[in-house]
């Protein structure tokens, strides 16, 4: 676990029928740390592996604290989370449905939201002094997307400027997809993954996952929600 150059708290599916296939889907198993055969979904526009290739390697995911370099002991971090999940109850959501934001497909949750994004602040608020300060290049490489001036200061506060109330929870499926790509994507997997998406969608614990020097995220453990 010391040998991880970042560290991310996530939200990862249970073991089961839809986390076996998003890790078929996106050709990567983080649980177990190795590469999955792509399924064969027909009407696609191109290759799965293509189509994947960019969240490839973190995994199937939602994000909940963005990775990040540990300012000092992987045990502290470790004895926080532990903590933070005594005191936090599990979030129960309505579902997950599938979706396209921007130009990329993903997983989003529906229902009252509420709950999960005061369950992300707290992740991000509470687990933030194990944070290392964020490298010029690192917000260098955040400002070159454009970012408003709230955007800013939350990236200059938390090392990421999607937090707070920034956040917008989602499990992505595709890397950057013109509109057509897009749609013909998404009629594809939407039969596929109607009848594996949960009802209700419960998030049951925290995910802390550690990025290889390939690049590859792979769950180190999981803290149970037990407030």
């Amino acid at each position: 676990m010391e040998n991880f150059k970042r560290y991310a708290v996530y939200y990862a599916p249970e073991p089961g029928a839809l986390a076996n296939f998003a890790a078929a889907w996106l050709g990567w198993d983080p649980v177990l740390g190795v590469e999955v055969g792509h399924p064969d979904v027909p009407d696609l526009p191109f290759p799965v592996a293509q189509i994947t290739e960019t969240p490839r390697k973190y995994g199937f995911h939602g994000t909940l604290k963005p990775p990040f370099r540990l300012s000092g002991p992987l045990g502290a971090l470790i004895t926080d989370l532990e903590a933070f999940g005594r005191t936090h109850p599990p979030v129960v959501l309505d579902g997950l449905r599938l979706n396209q934001i921007g130009r990329f497909l993903a997983l989003t949750p529906t229902g009252d939201l509420t709950s999960l994004e005061r369950l992300a602040g707290n992740v991000v608020s509470a687990l933030d002094a194990h944070r290392a300060p964020a490298s010029e290049a690192e917000l260098a490489r955040r400002r070159a997307a454009g970012l408003t001036s709230r955007q800013e200061v939350l990236l200059a506060e938390w090392g990421y400027p999607y937090v707070m109330e920034e956040f917008k929870f989602h499990l992505t499926l595709s890397g950057k997809l013109t509109e057509d790509e897009a749609a013909a994507t998404k009629t594809a997997l939407a039969p596929i993954l109607a009848p594996l998406l949960p009802t209700p969608f419960v998030i049951r614990d925290l995910c802390l996952f550690g990025e290889a020097d390939d690049g590859r995220f792979h769950l180190v453990h999981r803290y149970t929600l037990s407030g």
